[in-house]
C-alpha cells in the first residue's frame, strides 16, 4: 500500500475549475484521474497492477515528479471505476474535468489550437497528447483553468472537442 502524501502534495490533486460538479457529471470534458504517487521504484507497478485487475485500460498517461513525489495523470476507459479501486487499495486519486481535442496527425497540426488558446488569453496549466486509433488524428489532453472559455475559444476556430465517449472507447 501506498502512503498518503504530505499537505502540499494532496493540495497539488485539487482544484477549482474542471472538478465535478454538485451532480458528480463533467459534460463534454473528460474524466483525468490524478494519483499521488512516491517516487519510488515499483510505485508505477503497483498501480497499474491494481487498474489491470480491475479490468481498466489505460488510455493515456503523464508524470509530473520532484524529488519525493509525482503526480500519474490517466485517461482511462472506465474513471469511476478506476478510481474507486484505486482509493480501495490506499491511493490518494482525484478525478478532474480536462478538455480532449482531436488535431490532425501532421506537423503544425496542434498549432492552430494553440493559436486560439493564446488569442483567447487562455494558458494551458499541462497538457499530453498520444496518437489515436483513426488514421490521421492525434488527441491532446489540455488542462486550463478555465474549461468552458477554452472550449469556445477551440470551437471557434473549428477544433475538434472529443467527448467522454470518444476517448474511453479508444
Amino acid at each position: 500500500m501506498l502512503a498518503l502524501p504530505p499537505a502540499e502534495g494532496r493540495a497539488a490533486l485539487r482544484g477549482s475549475a474542471g472538478t465535478i460538479n454538485d451532480k458528480g457529471a463533467f459534460g463534454m470534458f473528460i474524466k483525468q484521474l490524478s494519483i499521488f504517487v512516491e517516487n519510488k521504484s515499483g510505485r508505477l507497478a503497483e498501480i497499474t497492477a491494481i487498474l489491470a485487475r480491475a479490468g481498466i485500460d489505460i488510455r493515456a498517461l503523464s508524470v509530473a515528479d520532484t524529488t519525493n513525489f509525482g503526480i500519474l495523470r490517466l485517461i482511462v476507459d472506465k474513471p469511476d471505476e478506476a478510481e474507486a479501486a484505486l482509493k480501495a487499495a490506499g491511493l490518494t486519486v482525484s478525478l478532474t474535468g480536462v478538455i480532449a481535442i482531436g488535431v490532425p496527425d501532421q506537423p503544425g497540426g496542434f498549432a492552430t489550437a494553440a493559436r486560439a488558446l493564446a488569442d483567447a488569453g487562455i494558458d494551458v496549466k499541462y497538457m499530453y497528447a498520444f496518437i489515436s486509433r483513426d488514421q490521421g488524428r492525434a488527441c491532446v489532453i489540455l488542462r486550463v483553468e478555465d474549461n468552458d472559455a477554452a472550449v469556445s475559444a477551440l470551437q471557434a476556430k473549428d477544433i475538434e472537442i472529443l467527448g467522454g465517449e470518444q476517448i474511453y472507447d479508444l
